[in-house]
């Protein structure tokens, strides 16, 4: 039997796993995905608004040629992290059920049946988007995820949101040639988008050469064209391309499915900020999934500390 079993493989999971091969327990980390699945699935050409020593965990130096790394970079120091380190690790492994009797927990997963005396949830945000809820929606031009903007070159392209996604999808797919519209509930850009960014994207929409649509909602979206409700009225433009990118959340029913309380307004999960236990012991939260539909409080610069909060109430427990 484990002492515990980590359910997530991003950077937080393996900080906690990191805490606890210090702390001297038996540990497995399964992940569904891929190693740091969040950040695989990044844009290929992101830069990280931290510096690379608000994302080194376990105290092990995180060395990039720039103040800020790129997405490479950071795959490539939670890797060799995780493998330098010969961390517990099972990779493309989904977690069914988890199931406590006897103080002891047995979770199931894709792969097989494990035991173990804890359970540390950091599954992070980044596997459901936020919907639009919208006719059209599920078209297949229709993307909640990007990758790279060579793919959109010299198309129309339709970006939703003003947060640092949106605002790195319309300029970067602007730069390849692509025709962009910018569509934004708001007012304003958001003041939370990258501070080197922000006077960019605000300068191209002054210009023209991106055309932005503030206070606006996209309506309806068809194979060749989209509807956009402004304060003019409704209009309809030539489409392409909608990128959606109106942001992510946790798998809240996954967490009702353990018996985790959730918040009534904002889904945010029960739990001791002292220790990240939830309201059932023996389980605790770690990393971004600790804040519910408030997914921009906790990130890896913030939420790192969570591993030694965690590991240290076990061994506590444990003494």
């Amino acid at each position: 039997m484990l002492d515990i079993l980590i359910i997530g493989g991003g950077p937080i999971g393996i900080a906690c796993g990191l805490a606890a091969k210090k702390a001297g327990l038996s540990f497995l980390i399964v992940e569904k995905g891929c190693l740091v699945n969040s950040l695989y699935n990044y844009p290929s050409t992101m830069t990280f608004f931290s510096t690379s020593e608000k994302l080194e965990i376990g105290g092990i130096p995180f060395v990039t040629i720039s103040n800020k790394p790129v997405r490479a970079e950071a795959l490539e120091y939670y890797r060799r992290v995780t493998v330098s380190n010969n961390l517990p690790v099972n990779l493309f492994e989904e977690v069914f059920e988890v199931v406590k009797e006897n103080d002891v927990y047995t979770i199931t997963t894709s792969k097989a049946v494990y035991h173990a005396k804890y359970v540390i949830l950091s599954t992070g945000f980044y596997d459901i988007a936020v919907n639009l809820d919208i006719p059209g929606e599920n078209l297949p031009k229709v993307k909640h995820y990007y990758l790279d903007p060579h793919y959109y070159a010299m198309q129309k392209v339709v970006v939703v949101g003003s947060s640092n996604s949106a605002i790195d999808v319309a300029l970067e797919t602007y730069r390849k040639g692509a025709d962009v519209t910018l569509v934004v509930r708001g007012d304003e850009i958001s003041h939370r988008v990258k501070y080197w960014v922000r006077p960019d994207i605000i300068n191209r929409i002054k210009e023209g050469s991106i055309k932005a649509y503030f206070n606006s909602n996209l309506a309806a979206i068809r194979q060749y064209e989209v509807d956009i409700d402004t304060p003019d009225g409704t209009i309809t433009i030539p489409n392409d391309f909608v990128m959606a990118m109106t942001g992510y959340k946790p798998n809240f029913l996954f967490l009702k499915k353990l018996g985790i309380t959730l918040s009534k307004d904002k889904f945010v999960p029960k739990y001791n900020p002292k220790t990240m236990e939830t309201n059932i012991p023996g389980m605790y939260l770690a990393g971004v999934v600790c804040g519910g539909l408030d997914t921009h409080l906790w990130f890896i610069e913030n939420s790192r500390i969570h591993a030694d909060m965690i590991v240290n109430d076990i061994v506590n427990k444990q003494s």
